[in-house]
C-alpha cells in the first residue's frame, strides 16, 4: 500500500506530461497547417491570383464575329473556346454536370470536407474529393499537375485556396458558367458553346438531355471519352451520367432507360478558318482587324490580341442573306463551269484562249512560283531546275471538283493548269442608304482559291462602267434619258482627248440603229453612245465623277474608257451605283457596326461617311436609264419565261421579276469578264465571273457575257431573299423626287379617237 501512495504522485506526472505534449504537437501542427495555408495564399509556394486576377481570369476566349442578326458567323482563335452566361447553359445540362461532378455543389463554401475525408480514409480508391470550384481552380490556374508528392499536395492546397476565394467573388451560377467556359473538349472545342457547334452542330441551349450527359461524361476525361475515337466508352460514360440523374432526381428512372437505348448520334463540324459561311469576309475583316488593334490600345496601353481576348465583332452582314449569297454563287458556278468543261475538250491549250506558248509558260511559271510547294522547296534551298522538276512528278493530292473534294494521282503542274479551269465570282450586296454590306462571297471555295474577288481583286468592268458616262453627261449637259442621239459609225481623230491614235469603237453586234434615246442606249448597251457622250463632256469629267462615286481605281483619261477598260473591284462597284439608289448620296460601303471587348464594353464604333455627289433628279433619271436595262435591254429575262440561246445554263431560269429593278449587265473583250449590277430601293448587288487567269475564258458571248455568267446569280439570290420575308427586301418602285426636273417618261401612244366622246386619252409608256 505503501509503494503505491508513493508511486501514483509519479503516474499523475506522466499523464500530465503526456497531455501537454500532445496539445503541444497538436498546436504546433495547427499553426503549421495554417502557417502551411497562410505562406500558400502570399505566393511563398508559387504565384497566386490576385483579386484583379480572380475578377479577370485570363481565360484565353476566342474573338466571335457576330451577324447583324445575331448569328455566330465565324471565330479568331489558337484555342476554340466562347463565353457564355448561366442563362445560355440548358438546364438538363447543369444537373447533370452536379448530380455526377459534384452532387453537394449547392451546399459547399469551394470545399466538401464531407468528400474530403471520404478520399482521406480509402486513400482515393473511394473517389476523388475535387469540388467543381476547385476544378475550375485547377482548369484556370495550374492546369498541370505535379507527379511528386510534396508538390502535388501543395498545389492541392492551393487549389482550396483558390477555390474558397472563387467562391467568396462569384455566385454559385458564375461559377458553374465559368467550369463550362474553360474545359476542352478535344478537338480544338474548348467550352460548352464551342463543344455543341463542333460534336452536335447546335447552340448549347438546343442539347437534349442525352447529348447534354455526353458532354458532362467528357469531363471526367475528354481523351478517352472522345465520341469520334471511342463512341462505346462515351455510351457507357453517358449511360453512367444518366444514372446519376436519376440518383438526385433529376430523371425519371423510364427516362433513363429510354435515353440509354438511344445511339450515339453526333453531327460533327470541326470549326476552322477556312471553311463555314463568310469565309472571304472573316479573311477580310481579319487583315482589318491586323490593323485595327496596332490603332487602338487597351486602357492598360498594351495591345489586343483577336486569337484570346474573347472579343465580339459585330459586323452588318446577314447570316440569312449570307447564305443565300453562297447558295446562288454555288449553284449557278457548278451548272456554267459544265459549259466551260464542255468547251475546253476540243482546246488543246485549256484552258487557255488563243495565247502563245510562251504566254503560256510565263503564266504556268508564275503559278508554280506563287505555290506552297516553291516556297516549301526554296526554303530547303533546292536549286530552280530541281524545283520545276519536281512539278513534272505525279503523286497523291486531293482536288476540289463541284461534286466535293476527290483524291487522285497527277504531277503539281497538271494540277495547276486543272485549277486554272475553274470560273471565279465574286458577289456583294450593301444597303444603299446605310452603306451596310449584308453579304460578301469573295470566290467559290475559299479552302482551295483563297484570292478574294470582291475586296482584293480589281476586273475590267465592261459595259457596267457606262452609267458613270452618261451621268456626266445628264449634269454637264443638262440631258435626259428622253434626248435622242445617233448611233451610226464614229470616230475620235488621234490628237482629241490625248488619244495616240485614231479610235473608232463599234457595236457587239456590229450594226447601227439610227436615232436612239439615252434610255436606249444604255438598255442596248450601245458602243457609240457612250462614244460620243464621253466625247462631249471629256474623259476628264467622268474620271472625277467616277472617283466622287467611291471608285478607288486610277483611271487614265481616255476615252475607251467610256466602254469599261478600267479595273475596279467589286466593292466599289457596289458603293458607286449605291450612289444612284440613294438618290445621289455617296455612303461608304461599312461591314463593322462595333466592337466589344469581353465584358460587353464598347471599344469601338466606326463613324458612317458619306458625301454628296449628285442631285436627287440626276440620280433618278440614271436609275431610269438602268430600269429600262431589264425591261427592254440585255437584263430582260429577268422578266421573261420564254428562254433563248444558252438558257440551259441561267441558273434558276425563269425568274419572272415583276417589281422596279435597275441594272447594268457588263463584257469585256473576249468574254475575260462578266458582271451585272443589280438594284431595288434597298439593296445593291454586285456580281463578276471571270477565270483568275484573263486568257481563260468562254471562246463566245453566247455564255461569255454578263447576261449569262453573272446576271443569273444576281436573279438566283434575289429569289432566295423574296422568298425570305424577314429579309424585308424591297419590292417597291424607286422613290421619285418631287417636282422633277428632269423628263424620264420617254414616249406617249398615238392618240387614239374615241367615238363616244370628244375627248381624247393619251397613255404614257416607259421603254
Amino acid at each position: 500500500m505503501a509503494t503505491k501512495k508513493i508511486n501514483q504522485p509519479n503516474s499523475n506526472k506522466d499523464i500530465n506530461y503526456y497531455k501537454k505534449k500532445f496539445w503541444r504537437v497538436f498546436a504546433y501542427t495547427l499553426l503549421g497547417i495554417l502557417a502551411f495555408f497562410l505562406f500558400a495564399s502570399w505566393g511563398l509556394f508559387g504565384s497566386m491570383p490576385s483579386f484583379e486576377d480572380l475578377e479577370n481570369p485570363d481565360s484565353n476566349l476566342a474573338t466571335e464575329i457576330i451577324s447583324s442578326d445575331g448569328v455566330v458567323i465565324g471565330k479568331y482563335f489558337k484555342t476554340n473556346r466562347s463565353q457564355l452566361k448561366y442563362s445560355d447553359l440548358p438546364k438538363n445540362l447543369v444537373d447533370a454536370l452536379v448530380a455526377t461532378e459534384d452532387a453537394r455543389f449547392y451546399e459547399h463554401s469551394g470545399i466538401d470536407g464531407r468528400g474530403t475525408l471520404r478520399a482521406a480514409f480509402s486513400l482515393g480508391t473511394n473517389g476523388g474529393a475535387s469540388t467543381l470550384t476547385q476544378q475550375l481552380a485547377k482548369q484556370l490556374f495550374h492546369r498541370g499537375g505535379s507527379s511528386f508528392l510534396p508538390f502535388r499536395i501543395v498545389q492541392k492546397i492551393k487549389e482550396w485556396i483558390i477555390a474558397i476565394r472563387l467562391e467568396r467573388q462569384y455566385t454559385k451560377n458564375e461559377i458553374l458558367a465559368m467550369y463550362c467556359n474553360v474545359y476542352d473538349f478535344g478537338n480544338y472545342a474548348v467550352g460548352v458553346s464551342s463543344a455543341a457547334q463542333t460534336y452536335f452542330s447546335k447552340d448549347p441551349k438546343d442539347l437534349t438531355i442525352d447529348e447534354s450527359a455526353i458532354l458532362v461524361g467528357m469531363f471526367n476525361n475528354s481523351s478517352l471519352y472522345n465520341p469520334l475515337r471511342n463512341p462505346t466508352g462515351v455510351k457507357n460514360r453517358r449511360d453512367v451520367v444518366l444514372g446519376q440523374m436519376v440518383k438526385a432526381k433529376m430523371i425519371t428512372e423510364a427516362q433513363k432507360e429510354k435515353y440509354k437505348a438511344m445511339p450515339i448520334a453526333l453531327k460533327f463540324k470541326l470549326e476552322s478558318h477556312r471553311e463555314g459561311t463568310a469565309t472571304y469576309f472573316r479573311e477580310y475583316l481579319r487583315d482589318y482587324m491586323k490593323k485595327w488593334v496596332a490603332e487602338n490600345k487597351k486602357p492598360d496601353g498594351s495591345d489586343y490580341d483577336i486569337y484570346k481576348d474573347g472579343l465580339k465583332i459585330y459586323t452588318t452582314i446577314d447570316s440569312r442573306m449570307q447564305l443565300h449569297a453562297e447558295e446562288a454563287v454555288s449553284e449557278h458556278m457548278k451548272n456554267l463551269q459544265q459549259q466551260f468543261f464542255i468547251e475546253q475538250k476540243t482546246n488543246k491549250n485549256a484552258p487557255f484562249v488563243n495565247i502563245s506558248q510562251a504566254e503560256t509558260d510565263r503564266l504556268m511559271m508564275q503559278a508554280m512560283k506563287n505555290s506552297t510547294r516553291w516556297a516549301i522547296m526554296k526554303d530547303l534551298d533546292k536549286s530552280e531546275d530541281d524545283i520545276i522538276a519536281s512539278f513534272k512528278v505525279k503523286t497523291k493530292m486531293r482536288v476540289f471538283t463541284w461534286k466535293g473534294e476527290r483524291d487522285t494521282v497527277m504531277t503539281p503542274l497538271d494540277s495547276i493548269r486543272y485549277f486554272k479551269h475553274f470560273l471565279q465570282s465574286g458577289l456583294m450586296a450593301m444597303e444603299p442608304q446605310t452603306g451596310n454590306i449584308k453579304a460578301w462571297v469573295g470566290g467559290i471555295n475559299y479552302k482551295y482559291f483563297q484570292y478574294d474577288h470582291v475586296g482584293q481583286g480589281a476586273r475590267q468592268v465592261g459595259s457596267t462602267f457606262k452609267p458613270f458616262v452618261y451621268a456626266t453627261a445628264i449634269e454637264q449637259l443638262n440631258m435626259s434619258p428622253c434626248d435622242s442621239i445617233l448611233d451610226g459609225p464614229f470616230m475620235i481623230h488621234k490628237g482629241r482627248h490625248n488619244v495616240t491614235a485614231d479610235w473608232e469603237p463599234r457595236n457587239s453586234d456590229n450594226r447601227y440603229r439610227g436615232m436612239v434615246t439615252l434610255k436606249q442606249g444604255l438598255a442596248n448597251s450601245i458602243n457609240t453612245i457612250s462614244a460620243k457622250l464621253i466625247d462631249r463632256v471629256g474623259p476628264e469629267a467622268v474620271v472625277e465623277l467616277t472617283h466622287k462615286l467611291g471608285v478607288k481605281t486610277e483611271i487614265p483619261a481616255q476615252p475607251s474608257i467610256a466602254l469599261g477598260a478600267v479595273d475596279i473591284t467589286v466593292e466599289d462597284m457596289v458603293a458607286a451605283y449605291g450612289t444612284f439608289a440613294n438618290q445621289g448620296v455617296y455612303v461608304k460601303p461599312q461591314f463593322l457596326s462595333r466592337i466589344e471587348n469581353k465584358s460587353g464594353e464598347v471599344i469601338y464604333e466606326p463613324i458612317p461617311e458619306s458625301h454628296d455627289v449628285l442631285n436627287k433628279d440626276i440620280a433618278f433619271a440614271v436609275i431610269k436609264l438602268l430600269q429600262g436595262v431589264t425591261e427592254t435591254g440585255s437584263g430582260a429575262r429577268l422578266r421573261t419565261q420564254g428562254g433563248g440561246s444558252g438558257d440551259n445554263r441561267w441558273t434558276g431560269y425563269p425568274y419572272m421579276f415583276k417589281n422596279a429593278i435597275a441594272g447594268k449587265t457588263g463584257t469585256t473583250q473576249n468574254q475575260s469578264d462578266g458582271w451585272f449590277m443589280g438594284m431595288v430601293p434597298n439593296l445593291v448587288t454586285g456580281v463578276w465571273v471571270g477565270c483568275e487567269d484573263r486568257s481563260a475564258r468562254f471562246k463566245s458571248l453566247t455564255y461569255g457575257q454578263g447576261a449569262t455568267a453573272a446576271l443569273p446569280i444576281w436573279g438566283y439570290f434575289m429569289k432566295l431573299c423574296y422568298a425570305d420575308p424577314g429579309l424585308q427586301v424591297s419590292k417597291s418602285e424607286f422613290e421619285r423626287p418631287a417636282n422633277l426636273s428632269i423628263k424620264v417618261d420617254c414616249y406617249s401612244a398615238p392618240k387614239v379617237k374615241d367615238t363616244t366622246a370628244t375627248e381624247q386619252n393619251t397613255d404614257e409608256f416607259e421603254l
